[in-house]
């Protein structure tokens, strides 16, 4: 099993990114996925987290009114959406899947998958 993230990079403030997650080795349209992020020297945070049918979302509150979270599931792939990027926003960003079906786990414990992470950095 493989979760491959994309869509990092470097953004002025206020920006935008999509990143993308495609799993591959098997299918996880029954499952709950998320995205973390983690800085040097803190701990892994929840960003936000979706469950198999996309009916349910989580989201943290510093993130809450600027980022999407989406998937599709025809693709195995989860989307997070990052508008109006702020400098504190900066940070290696992880997907995340649950081996438990139609869960929603919002923290790291929950979740069993996990990709290679990929940085995204916000200029002030």
């Amino acid at each position: 099993v493989q979760l491959q993230a994309s869509g990092g990079g470097l953004v002025q403030a206020g920006g935008s990114l999509r990143l993308s997650c495609e799993a591959s080795g098997r299918t996880f349209r029954s499952n709950g996925m998320g995205w973390f992020r983690q800085t040097p020297g803190m701990e892994l945070t929840v960003v936000s987290a979706i469950n198999w049918s996309g009916a349910r979302v989580y989201y943290a509150d510093s993130v809450k009114g600027r980022f999407t979270i989406s998937r599709d599931n025809a693709k195995n792939t989860v989307y997070l959406q990052m508008n109006d990027l702020k400098p504190e926003d900066t940070a290696v960003y992880y997907c995340a899947a649950d081996r438990e079906t139609y869960g929603l786990p919002t923290h790291r414990n929950g979740y069993d998958y996990w990709g290679q992470g990929t940085l995204v950095t916000v200029s002030s």
